[in-house]
């Protein structure tokens, strides 16, 4: 189990094969990486910042990820979170989950970035052409994250 929340990029190819160094049980991993898009709906966007409280936002990704090796027998899990002001293009998460089989590895990596987006305390902000705008809460993401409850 790892989380990290970071400024620098990160190199997804090289953080899982850190993950899962060393173990051969691993039979399956799946990983989800997110980006910074050019639009939001039919608006340009320039940039994004991400801010966070430091320490609160990492115990936070530790319950997630926590809650993800309580549900599913993972062997290796992984959250990375970047802040600060991320161009289009750029990379902003990576959650990884690492299991003998593949169902286990699918279900928690969607779990772990469908309760990031709607548990983990990041505050986003987009540049946009008529300035700037904080990013509110999407309906769907919470839609997503309420399957796994209960």
């Amino acid at each position: 189990m790892a989380v990290r929340v970071q400024r620098e990029d990160f190199d997804p190819g090289a953080e899982v094969t850190a993950l899962t160094a060393g173990n051969a049980g691993i039979g399956s991993i799946v990983s989800f990486v997110g980006l910074v898009r050019d639009m939001a709906g039919d608006s340009p966007i320039r940039s994004m910042t991400l801010e966070h409280y430091p320490g609160m936002t990492e115990r936070k990704l530790r319950e997630i990820e926590e809650e993800a090796n309580r549900r599913w027998p993972l062997d290796a899990s992984l959250i990375v979170h970047r802040y600060g002001k991320l161009e289009p293009g750029e990379r902003i998460v990576l959650v990884a989950a690492a299991s003998p089989h593949r169902d286990a590895a699918f279900d928690a990596c969607r779990f772990l970035i469908d309760w990031l987006k709607t548990q983990a305390p990041f505050w986003k902000q987009e540049e946009t052409p008529d300035g700037p705008r904080w990013v509110e809460a999407k309906a769907s993401d919470n839609e997503a994250a309420e399957r796994w409850r209960g």
